[in-house]
C-alpha cells in the first residue's frame, strides 16, 4: 500500500477502521479509552489517520480520526490531540512497511508482557492458530514475541521499537511490558486478524503461565 488519495477513499478507510476498532472494544481489548489505531495514508510523505487520544473507543466516530506526519503531528486545524503513543505507529510503519497499526490492552497481553520482560519475550509455538499469521504455514513454526519495558518518554520508546524490529525482522507483534500488544499488516483486514490470532494465542499461554504476584493466594 504505497498512497491513498481522495476524500472518498480516506472516508472508506475511516469506517473500515472504526468498524474495527468497535470489534475489538466489545472483545474487551481496548477498555476505557485505552489503545489506540491507525492505517496508512501516505508513505511519502508519511501520513496516518489515527485514533485521537482519550476517546472511548465504543463510540468513535469516523470524523473524529486525525491525519498526522511522521513527527506524529496534526496535519492541519484538529479537535483533539492525536494519541499519546502516534510515534510509535510511525516506527512500525517505517521498520515493517505497514499499512495498518492496532495496539491493544487486553488482560493477557499485559500480563504476558510483564511476566516475560526480563527473558526479552517469548515463543509461540505448536498451536494450530498461528497459521493465521501471515507467512505461517504449520503449527510447529516458532514465532517470537519480543517484550519492550514500558516508557513515557515517547520519542525514545519509538526508537527503541524501530531498533527491535531491524533486528528481529518478520515478527508479527511486540509487547510493552505491563501495557499491552503492537500489531500490524498490509491493511486494516491483515492487522485485524493478527491482533485476534495473537490475543487468542496469548489468551492461551496466559492460561498456562504461572504468574508469579498470585502464587500462593
Amino acid at each position: 500500500m504505497a498512497q491513498v488519495s481522495g476524500t472518498a477513499t480516506r472516508a472508506a478507510l475511516a469506517a473500515r477502521l472504526c468498524d474495527a476498532i468497535s470489534v475489538c472494544e466489545q472483545r474487551g481489548w481496548c477498555r476505557g479509552t485505552g489503545g489506540n489505531f491507525s492505517v496508512l495514508l501516505s508513505r511519502r510523505p508519511l501520513e496516518l489517520l489515527i485514533t485521537p487520544s482519550g476517546f472511548d473507543k465504543a463510540r468513535l466516530a469516523p470524523g473524529e480520526l486525525l491525519v498526522v506526519d511522521e513527527r506524529g503531528r496534526p496535519c492541519g486545524e484538529a479537535a483533539a490531540g492525536p494519541s499519546a503513543e502516534t510515534l510509535l505507529h510511525c516506527a512500525v510503519v517505517r521498520a515493517t512497511g505497514a499499512g495498518a497499526v492496532f495496539h491493544t490492552h487486553s488482560v493477557a497481553a499485559t500480563l504476558l508482557g510483564e511476566h516475560f520482560l526480563a527473558q526479552g519475550g517469548f515463543l509461540l509455538q505448536n498451536y494450530e492458530m498461528l497459521k493465521g499469521l501471515r507467512g505461517i504455514r504449520t503449527h510447529e513454526a516458532r514465532v517470537p514475541v519480543p517484550v519492550l519495558a514500558n516508557s513515557q518518554e515517547i520519542g525514545g520508546l519509538a526508537a527503541r521499537v524501530e531498533e527491535l524490529l531491524a533486528a528481529t525482522p518478520g515478527v508479527h507483534g511486540f509487547l510493552l511490558a505491563g501495557h499491552g500488544l503492537y500489531t500490524w499488516g498490509d491493511d486494516i483486514a491483515a492487522a485485524k486478524r493478527h491482533l485476534e490470532v495473537l490475543e487468542f494465542l496469548f489468551e492461551t499461554v496466559a492460561r498456562k503461565t504461572p504468574f508469579a504476584p498470585f502464587l500462593g493466594t
